[in-house]
């Protein structure tokens, strides 16, 4: 189980960085090295190594069934979500012996959650799967029986807790979909994240408050646990069976069979049993629900067994519930910090304590709610829709005051190994509660703490400079990395409603590789640019700040600034012909200039316009400059505008990249930031083959993703999806 969340997590890594091979090539290695120690380290090492091929095979054939399926035009949809012209809606879509999950915008005809259709429109695939545009959904059936049950549900959820639906989807089905992101955000904050995903949690406190029940009622015990599985089971079918819930049904079945048997087993065997989901299907290990729900019981266990152990035998009462309680919220926060802190940038320094207060609200909660959906009486759901508004307020207000406190959930964007060395000593600290002689995995735990205590200070392996062009739809986010491992990044992406790409995309990319930011540059304030770059901001604290200082109409332009200022970031405003350096590469600003952008009415032509040298190679940077400002660049800095690489005015749109401005230019590689089957039309065809008649590679994020570039001296290596090649250095002109 661990195995296999660790795997697909290293996978991703090899496969982003094309180190796959050398991956593999380890493992194998490990596998070698353990053998000749213990067998049970060759067992492990073998388990980790196949969930690495197991993960990586399921990585790629992910990415070639998206590619298969975004060249047909008609698709069979399952739809997670009601569908409705002007829409967007997920689903899960098929065709030629593929299966992936889509993102629909339809256009015409409709459909509700739980129901198959065809549908028609032009696919495309990208990094986060499947886009389908103009959907045009045709006549709709039921679809499978688990889909069917799970959007009865939701609609029989929504209509009993109205404004409270979102909170109750999420306690009662594991659908945290309809939660704003700034509300998860507050929970990951006060550490109670894991609480809005069915989990062993809830499932547990429903069979309790069945079982407490069945004793009211003075049932036997053997029938009265044959009810509560039966309840039980029946609960979890009629959510849908996600894959938590399923697994707390299975560790409840096993425990309550074993009961029913008298014959007691170990609660790790349990767990396991119930933790076996990825051995049917890879892709339940990287969902973020099952992993909390996973480590969470694996807490839950050791924690009691330390408690027992740590508790003085002489203590009684409320006085033991609470020592008790306090260790197992204790040894749980711990466990789940590496998931939170990867999945949210954060670390919740008070979550023992609010785990503490919301345990009891959400063991009065989860039944009230159970209830109120299981008993189809209008008196009976009205009285558990109240009772729930009060008992999600109480819970609501722990996350908001835990919210409020200073430094009480401090930022952590961390790295892979940093990710790993974590995970590495959580497990540590769980092995050491159970274990009669702790000392070794004590000494483990301290190691890798040691390790993430070094880590920001450990010096960056040195390479090549590298350009990253992301792939953020219909947006600009680029990112250069020196040799040292420092970056720079120019743009931070567009925003949606409850989110945007700097905190979901731009952040975690440059955080996870490592190293520092040392700048972040702003084209201008538009919110396909700028949308992202509050959040940005304040994840990863870059050392400078500089923008054009044309002011925007955009709130996340202002947005933006007020953290800059929160954050004591030191800002500059462009001024051409400055240059400044990062390691090894430079850059020379050629504009705007504040004269000429004073009698601009359109931000795009006050776009930054610069030119970086890395490796030898020029690079040329245009924002959204159309030709009012390319025509100004001509006149006042034609010499400087040759380069290898051009990164493509406005999203290759027809008003930027003039003939004139192209033979200046001159560029052997051309970057397109654009989103798949954007309503602007972008890139231009006639610009494409304006690019392609000069000579230049164009490479768009709407067909390759996201593109890297190292600069080695002697030429430019691309990489782009599963496309790798070298462009040989041309003499310095």
């Amino acid at each position: 189980m661990l195995a296999y969340a660790l795997s697909l997590i290293l996978a991703l890594n090899a496969e982003e960085n094309g180190r796959a091979a050398l991956g593999a090539t380890a493992l194998v290695g490990a596998v070698a090295f353990s053998l000749a120690l213990r067998p049970v380290n060759a067992l492990v090492s073998g388990v980790v190594a196949a969930g690495a091929l197991v993960g990586s095979a399921t990585i790629a054939s992910d990415a070639r069934c998206a590619r298969v399926l975004a060249s047909d035009s008609s698709w069979r949809a399952a739809f997670e979500g009601d569908a409705a012209p002007g829409g967007v809606v997920h689903a899960s879509v098929s065709g030629r012996g593929c299966t992936a999950r889509a993102t629909i915008l339809v256009g015409r005809g409709t459909a509700r959650e739980g129901e198959v259709a065809t549908v028609s429109g032009e696919g495309s695939s990208g990094a986060r799967g499947l886009f389908i545009r103009d959907g045009i959904v045709g006549p709709s059936s039921r679809g499978p029986l688990a889909r069917t049950l799970r959007a009865s549900t939701s609609r029989r959820i929504d209509r009993i807790f109205g404004s409270d639906s979102a909170m109750a989807r999420a306690l009662v089905m594991g659908d945290m979909t309809a939660i704003p992101p700034e509300v998860r955000e507050r929970y990951a904050r006060a550490g109670l994240v894991h609480m809005l995903s069915v989990s062993g949690l809830h499932v547990g406190i429903i069979a309790l408050a069945l079982e407490l029940l069945a004793s009211v009622l003075r049932l036997p015990p053997r029938p009265a646990r044959i009810a509560t599985l039966i309840l039980v089971g029946t609960y979890v079918a009629g959510i849908g069976a996600p894959s938590p819930a399923v697994r707390a049904a299975v560790m409840l079945g096993a425990l309550l069979l074993t009961r029913l048997l008298q014959r007691p087993t170990s609660p790790w065997a349990i767990l396991a049993l119930g933790a076996g989901a990825p051995l049917l299907d890879p892709h339940v290990a990287i969902d973020l629900g099952w992993q909390l729900s996973v480590v969470g019981t694996a807490a839950l266990i050791s924690g009691a067994a330390l408690a027992r152990r740590a508790v003085p035998r002489t203590w009684s009462g409320l006085r033991r519930s609470l020592a008790t309680a306090t260790i197992i919220s204790v040894v749980a926060t711990i466990a789940t910090t590496p998931l939170v802190a990867w999945t949210f940038g954060r670390v919740a320094v008070l979550g023992p304590l609010t785990n503490l207060v919301a345990d009891p609200i959400m063991g009065i909660l989860q039944p009230v709610l159970f209830v109120g959906v299981a008993i189809p009486v209008h008196a009976v759901e009205h009285a558990a829709a109240d009772a729930a508004h009060a008992l999600l307020f109480l819970f609501d207000a722990v996350a908001v005051a835990a919210d409020h406190v200073p430094f009480a959930a401090p930022a952590v964007m961390t790295t892979v190994p940093a990710a790993i060395a974590a995970g590495i000593g959580c497990a540590a600290v769980l092995v050491a509660c159970v274990a009669r002689h702790p000392a070794r995995p004590a000494l483990t735990a301290l190691c890798a703490l040691a390790f993430l205590t070094l880590e920001p200070f450990r010096p960056m392996r040195r390479g090549a400079p590298e350009l990253h062009m992301l792939d953020v739809g219909q947006g600009d986010a680029l990112a250069v990395r020196t040799s040292r491992g420092r970056w720079i990044v120019i743009d931070a992406g567009r925003e949606w409603t409850g989110g945007d790409a700097g905190r979901s995309v731009v952040a975690p990319y440059v955080s996870h590789r490592g190293g520092d930011v040392a700048l972040f540059i702003l084209s201008h304030p538009h919110a396909d640019h700028v949308g992202g770059a509050a959040s940005l901001l304040s994840l990863v604290h870059p050392a400078g700040f500089i923008d054009p200082g044309y002011v925007g109409t955009a709130e996340s332009y202002a947005a933006t600034l007020r953290e800059a200022m929160r954050d004591g970031i030191p800002w500059r405003r462009v001024r051409p012909g400055d240059s400044l350096s990062v390691d090894d590469v430079s850059f020379t600003l050629l504009a705007p200039d504040s004269a000429w952008a004073s009698s601009l009415a359109d931000a795009n032509l006050a776009s930054t316009v610069l030119i970086m040298r890395a490796g030898g190679a020029r690079i040329l940077f245009m924002g959204d400059a159309e030709a009012p400002e390319e025509q100004w660049l001509l006149r006042h800095a034609r010499d400087s505008l040759r380069a290898d690489v051009l990164k493509v005015g406005h999203h290759g749109s027809s008003t930027s990249t003039t003939a004139d401005f192209l033979d200046a230019v001159h560029p052997r590689v051309a970057l397109v930031s654009v989103g798949a089957h954007n309503m602007y039309g972008h890139p231009n065809l006639e610009v494409l083959d304006a690019l392609h008649d000069a000579g230049a590679l164009t490479l768009r994020t709407d067909r390759v993703g996201t593109v890297v570039l190292r600069f080695l001296g002697d030429g430019i290596d691309v990489s782009a999806r599963d496309v790798h090649w070298s462009i040989p250095r041309q003499v310095t002109r």
